[in-house]
């Protein structure tokens, strides 16, 4: 029924006032709404009063006292699924006459929409089959209506009857059972994990079913149109031949709901649907139509599981088998879990090889410290890690090259400078050295301690790199070097930094001198030197 006539009636609030007729179906006491309603729909003519109410819905062990099925009852009629019924009560008793009095009925929108809910509720949500079977009969029932209205004097208006409502039954059912059909269809191709053997049932269902269904449609819809064009010039004499016959007439006066092709508009609404009307696309065009995008999302879905990336495939049951091990574990489990699953911790850095900004940045380098990286929309978004676009560039090693040639010659020249102070000092006792000055120094000690097992005549070691060497001698004192990050004390020695070039300090004029000792030499763990930081 189209909204122009609600306007023409000025039933606009009509309209709003029926939306109540669906109220009991999510009401609270639903259950004992759509039992009521049950009673009143399962028998023509049904007269209840609020008692016979109650005693029906024990029998079906709904416990329900009259009081309640009163106050359902009337509820029901104010919503207009129900009206009040008058008619004499026949009660065994005073009492029961309370409950008798007050009797009830079904109105006519109320058994409409009761059935419908009815029919919801116990569907199947699953796939309906489309009765393309009704196509061809059609096609026949309108080839003799078409004889029929072309010899007006030997109409049979009983048998032109049921042969018109018959076309127009099928071909609603028709509809209802394709918009069913693709509606099923629509809900499984969005499905982002149809895959395995769900995936190949309905392949074979699509590409066989729909195939079927669309043959048959190119089949009998060209007859079927054909005969409705042939048809509309002799129409008039089919809808008269259909008034000749005795038709209900309400005695108020208001309209009565006719049987469908009893009039021109519903001719005019078929015709369009198999011809698309002015400009529009005919039902038989929706459904090629509607099955190619079928097609379409269904080869969409075969690439998405064949992506290189791998991540087109269902992830259906690794999901599930996720959700059950969160299911069974602890809080604390749940939460480690979680981020081993979705790797939300640690963060870690994006790296990207040869096209990483920064080299120095790695896989284990924190996302706090890294620089932004810009992530492709393909592995933003579906996870696909396919290189797409120009080449990677090949790194350049020369940049590394210079870096690490000039991280040398600033180690070389910090340690050349450690060694020229360490060579000024000359007597090491008491002085104060960089750190820099004091690790070399301890180096040139370990280098010329390593030499012999027992110091018992002083020994040198030179750095000829770094212009400096070192002699070790005996003494009865400690040698006490000072240095910002704490005081190095040699134990029963005297040290003594020179140029490498200088002779040894207490050279014998004879040549007698100490050994010598070199940074490349054979290095032994010291044993005369007890040195220490404080």
């Amino acid at each position: 029924m189209g909204e122009e006539q609600f306007d023409g009636q000025g039933g606009l609030e009509e309209r709003d006032e029926r939306r109540d007729l669906f109220r009991y179906v999510t009401a609270e006491y639903a259950i004992d709404y759509l039992a009521i309603m049950d009673l009143f729909t399962q028998t023509l003519l049904t007269d209840l009063s609020a008692a016979e109410v109650s005693e029906a819905l024990a029998k079906r062990g709904i416990t329900l006292s009259p009081e309640s099925a009163e106050e359902r009852c009337n509820r029901l009629v104010r919503w207009a699924n129900l009206m009040p019924a008058a008619r004499d009560p026949r009660v065994p008793t005073v009492a029961a006459l309370r409950y008798t009095r007050a009797r009830f009925q079904i109105t006519r929108l109320g058994g409409t929409v009761h059935r419908e809910v009815t029919k919801i509720l116990h569907l199947r949500d699953g796939a309906r089959e489309v009765a393309r079977e009704l196509l061809g009969s059609m096609a026949v029932l309108l080839t003799r209506i078409l004889r029929q209205a072309r010899q007006p004097r030997s109409v049979d208006a009983e048998v032109l009857a049921a042969d018109v409502t018959t076309v127009f039954t099928n071909q609603a059912y028709f509809a209802d059972s394709i918009r069913d059909f693709y509606a099923y269809l629509s809900s499984v191709l969005v499905r982002y994990d149809l895959a395995g053997e769900e995936y190949t049932s309905f392949k074979g269902l699509l590409l066989e079913y729909v195939h079927l269904i669309d043959t048959d449609v190119s089949r009998h819809s060209p007859a079927v149109l054909k005969c409705l064009e042939e048809l509309q010039p002799v129409l008039d004499r089919v809808l008269t031949a259909l008034d000749s016959l005795p038709g209900l007439a309400s005695a108020d006066g208001a309209p009565v709901e006719r049987l469908p092709g009893r009039q021109a508009e519903d001719w005019a609404q078929l015709l369009s649907w198999y011809s698309g009307g002015d400009g529009g696309m005919s039902g038989p065009a929706q459904l090629r139509s509607a099955a190619e995008s079928a097609l379409g999302q269904l080869l969409a879905n075969a690439r998405r599981m064949l992506a290189p990336g791998g991540t087109g495939g269902a992830r259906r049951s690794e999901l599930l088998h996720l959700a059950g091990l969160f299911a069974q574990a602890s809080v604390e489990e749940a939460h480690r879990g979680f981020s081993a699953a979705f790797g939300a911790y640690p963060a870690r850095h994006l790296g990207f090889g040869p096209e990483e900004p920064d080299s120095r940045s790695t896989a284990s380098t924190s996302w706090w410290d890294a620089a932004p990286v810009d992530v492709p929309v393909s592995l933003r978004e579906r996870g696909d890690r396919t290189a797409r676009g120009r080449a990677s560039r090949v790194p350049d090693p020369g940049m590394d090259i210079a870096r690490l040639q000039e991280e040398a010659a600033r180690e070389l020249a910090a340690r050349r400078a450690a060694g020229a102070e360490l060579a000024a000092a000359r007597t090491l006792s008491g002085v104060r050295l960089t750190p820099a000055a004091r690790d070399l120094l301890l180096e040139l000690v370990s280098a010329a301690l390593a030499r012999g097992k027992s110091l018992t005549e002083a020994v040198r070691a030179e750095d000829l790199d770094l212009d400096v060497a070192v002699e070790v001698a005996p003494s009865e004192g400690d040698t006490v070097v000072r240095s910002l990050d704490g005081d190095t004390t040699f134990a029963g020695v005297a040290l003594t930094a020179s140029d490498a070039g200088a002779d040894r300090v207490g050279d014998a004029p004879d040549g007698a001198q100490g050994q010598v000792a070199g940074p490349g030499a054979n290095r032994q763990p010291p044993s005369a030197a007890a040195g220490g930081s404080q």
